[in-house]
């Protein structure tokens, strides 16, 4: 099965909006996110990290506990993202990845891309905002009652872009081309009881979008698949001893 939907919680920021978790989704606690966890009362069915920006007592060392070593190469989101992978999850909502340190935000972000590029979707909630990617496809959105200056931007993530429509908006870009060092796709908006969609032919889009539209579906161009890769386990051999 490769369509369950996986909910992680990180040990970054949390905001007024309770996380959200769908009947069936496989939850997974990446490190501090545990602490997060037990805070909202939802139980975790994988706890994973080197838990050290764990506060609140260690887990009982159980099967549903994976331990990494502090020395890796892979950050514990990466790792719970492989570990919801492998057990069939491709669409993914991860809260506590956005704000505290910016080098962590800047990694949620990338992460999201490397799930677009294998044919996933993921998004990060943070303060009133979704993060997502998509690849070679669509995010449509349904119509709503759109609030002013509630914003929704794109952004280029690979070098170009090309054939980005983003028809429905306020600003619709038609057959596009966005690059990585411009910033033509901010600041635009949902238009009232209007639906929308965000889609590109050739490349790879981040988009962000206020918490409260509705979810978009996902179409995509073209096959992507493969994995994420192994767990890694074991200390860094870049490490300098």
């Amino acid at each position: 099965m490769t369509n369950q939907t996986c909910v992680i919680f990180g040990a970054g920021e949390y905001y007024a909006q309770p996380p959200v978790v769908p009947d069936g989704a496989l939850v997974i606690a990446a490190d501090g996110g545990l602490d997060h966890s037990r805070a909202f009362g939802i139980h975790a069915d994988i706890v994973i990290g080197d838990f050290d920006s764990l506060h609140g007592a260690r887990p009982a060392d159980t099967a549903h506990t994976i331990t990494l070593p502090s020395e890796k190469d892979d950050p514990d989101m990466l790792s719970a993202l492989k570990v919801g992978w492998t057990r069939g999850c491709r669409e993914f909502h991860i809260y506590g990845a956005l704000g505290g340190r910016i080098d962590h935000t800047i990694s949620g972000i990338q992460l999201m891309t490397l799930l677009a590029h294998h044919g996933g979707i993921g998004f990060l909630y943070g303060d009133g905002t979704i993060v997502t990617a998509i690849c070679d496809g669509a995010l449509s959105f349904a119509a709503h009652d759109a609030k002013p200056g509630r914003m929704v931007s794109v952004f280029a993530h690979s070098g170009t872009a090309q054939g980005v429509n983003e028809p429905g908006l306020k600003y619709e870009l038609l057959d596009g081309t966005l690059t990585d060092d411009t910033v033509l796709g901010l600041s635009n908006e949902f238009r009232p009881d209007t639906p929308a969609e965000i889609n590109v032919h050739d490349g790879t889009l981040i988009v962000t979008f206020p918490a409260e539209v509705p979810m978009p579906t996902v179409t995509r161009y073209r096959s992507l698949h493969g994995d994420l890769g192994a767990l890694d386990t074991h200390v860094s051999s870049l490490l300098v001893q």
